[in-house]
């Protein structure tokens, strides 16, 4: 239960001004998400596109479903789900938070998986992991690469001086950099879009990783690693079609 002084602090998220003004940089195409048991697709003018994190899950290592299978089997099916469930919830959460501070709003969710999302996303904020974004573009926009793939985006601006997408994840647990190739993935995907349809040249991604119990990690890529992952992103595309074309649906 929180006392009146969390509740004021609760209440400040949000409340500090930054750098958007509240009209995005580009025009943004509003597009339908539609979640069926295949995954996530979007429609775009009546075309019907995979979302990146369709493709993603699709195209894993054999090595990252043996240890997802190991993880669930630990934990139990029904705890499992629990936990992706959980863990789902509050990501949402502290998403809406963060994007209320970006555009000076408040955002408040008193249920206990709200409670620890302002926090998750307010270490965030206090650590001054916000700083180094001097121009937003864009927040939550939805992005497409005609005839392959869609998404949304978290933020899309200039970041430590580089054009950037910028990612919010929470986890459990710390996350080493080498284990969070997938989430610098998940950006050049959203960079090549972004690229191809704006004429921007995003070469940076930017994670910003809120763990419970305190710590936030900020991972960042740019340059020829960036183009790497950019490149691997393309190759997974190209590998979901393949499996689609063949029968092959992937975990």
């Amino acid at each position: 239960m929180m006392n009146d002084e969390d509740l004021r602090e609760f209440h400040s998220i949000g409340k500090t001004k930054v750098i958007w003004s509240g009209k995005s940089k580009f025009d943004y195409q509003t597009i339908k998400r539609v979640d069926s048991e295949s995954g996530r697709v979007y429609d775009i003018n009546n075309e019907k596109l995979p979302s990146v994190t369709t493709i993603l899950g699709a195209t894993k290592s054999e090595e990252s479903k043996a240890k997802l299978a190991a993880w669930r089997q630990r934990e139990g099916e029904k705890k499992a789900d629990q936990i992706r469930d959980d863990a789902a919830a509050r990501g949402t959460i502290m998403h809406r938070i963060l994007e209320g501070y970006v555009k000076g709003e408040g955002h408040m969710d008193l249920t206990d998986l709200g409670q620890e999302a302002g926090t998750m996303a307010q270490n965030i904020i206090d650590k001054g992991h916000f700083s180094p974004l001097t121009e937003v573009w864009g927040l939550e926009m939805p992005l497409w690469y005609p005839g392959l793939y869609a998404g949304a985006s978290d933020v899309a601006g200039i970041y430590e001086g580089r054009e950037s997408i910028i990612d919010f994840k929470q986890s459990n647990k710390y996350k080493k950099r080498e284990w969070i190739d997938d989430y610098f993935i998940q950006c050049a995907a959203y960079a090549v879009a972004h690229n191809y349809v704006y004429g921007t040249n995003i070469q940076s991604g930017v994670i910003l990783i809120s763990v419970k119990g305190g710590d936030v990690l900020r991972y960042v890529s740019h340059g020829k690693e960036f183009q790497h992952f950019m490149w691997t992103w393309l190759g997974r595309v190209g590998q979901y079609y393949k499996q689609q074309a063949s029968g092959t649906k992937g975990p």
